[in-house]
């Protein structure tokens, strides 16, 4: 029986109430990251390395990526379950084919309040307008300088920067009213930069992001003194451009939110290293083979392709979804925990960040 016929049997629903899902802390499941690639054309230094991700690495086959109605499928299914936001993410996901027709499906789903999308901005320019046509809520870029020179080592393809630039105002241009940018910083490498790109996108309904550099993954050779703060960042900007806090929007928001006091727009920080919030973390991630990751720095994955392929009815598909989110545990970013440090984690191009 296709999905969308007996998509109603299931959702989640008893008596036809929502039974949202919570893991072992009471978090409630909120949101659903989808990695539909694992191919990107960058090779940032911090994410996918030459060094480990050069011409012989093997991209996953074909036959392995989730198809867009599985996709759909899955997303039906954790709507039922409280998920009200899902971000597409990759690899670099407008490297999919047709992007926009998995976009128009989603946008079909009950109960979905947002479709967001994170890009490296390449290929926006062409696929702006359509993505917005079929359903596509917000986007975000990542955008790590404004010097062209840093920002081709830093993707290390020798991309240029203004092509970049170019992909934000063709969002801008296709009726986007939430473009975000996210900067990641790396010290040494792009933290001169900081301003820069603060005064850039100051007073014009761009948001930027400001990340600590992260340690996701085995590949990126994370150490703690490359890491620029969240408060060294806030000091940098607000010694120039005084700032004050704004409220959270959302349980589960990453982001700390601070407004220009002289109320030209906001900066967002993304502390995950020094600030870390686990404890309202309501994201769960799938990645492009169809593995669930119940933690940005998930070493233990949960198959659910092959259920998917199985024939099994949705409220079974559910019932495992659920199980999986039920008896969610992860605290990793709270570091002092010692949570899972020893282990391999899962690279940020497979889980899809």
């Amino acid at each position: 029986m296709p999905a969308m016929e007996h998509s109603a049997r299931s959702n989640g629903r008893a008596g036809g109430e929502l039974r949202p899902a919570e893991d072992l802390f009471a978090r409630p499941l909120r949101q659903l990251r989808v990695s539909v690639t694992d191919r990107c054309n960058f090779r940032c230094t911090y994410c996918m390395p030459k060094a480990m991700f050069g011409a012989r690495h093997r991209f996953l086959p074909r036959s392995d990526i989730l198809s867009f109605e599985e996709i759909e499928r899955l997303t039906r299914i954790v709507a039922g379950l409280g998920v009200e936001k899902v971000r597409l993410t990759g690899g670099e996901p407008t490297l999919r084919r047709d992007l926009p027709s998995l976009v128009a499906k989603l946008a079909r789903i009950p109960g979905l309040r947002e479709i967001n999308l994170t890009t490296n901005g390449s290929r926006l320019t062409e696929l702006a307008r359509p993505l917005k046509d079929a359903g596509l809520n917000r986007v975000t870029v990542s955008l790590d300088s404004l010097d062209d020179r840093v920002f081709r080592a830093m993707n290390d393809v020798d991309f240029p920067v203004d092509r970049v630039l170019g992909g934000i105002e063709a969002a801008k241009r296709a009726g986007f009213a939430n473009v975000k940018v996210n900067t990641v910083v790396k010290r040494g490498q792009n933290d001169d930069g900081i301003l820069d790109i603060a005064r850039k996108f100051r007073g014009t309904g761009v948001v930027v992001r400001f990340i600590e550099f992260m340690d996701v993954g085995a590949s990126n050779g994370w150490r703690m003194r490359d890491v620029v703060t969240a408060d060294e960042i806030l000091s940098r900007i607000d010694s120039v451009l005084p700032l004050e806090p704004l409220d959270d929007q959302y349980r589960g928001e990453v982001a700390e939110r601070w407004r220009y006091r002289d109320g030209v727009g906001e900066v967002g920080i993304i502390a995950s290293v020094t600030r870390p919030f686990c404890g309202d973390c309501t994201r769960l991630r799938l990645s492009a083979d169809g593995r669930l990751f119940t933690c940005l720095f998930g070493v233990v994955s949960h198959d659910v392709r092959a259920l998917l392929r199985s024939g099994v009815p949705d409220a079974d598909v559910e019932k495992r979804v659920r199980a999986i989110w039920g008896g969610r545990g992860d605290r990793y970013s709270e570091r002092s925990r010692g949570a899972g440090t020893e282990k391999r984690k899962a690279e940020m191009s497979y889980i899809g960040g």
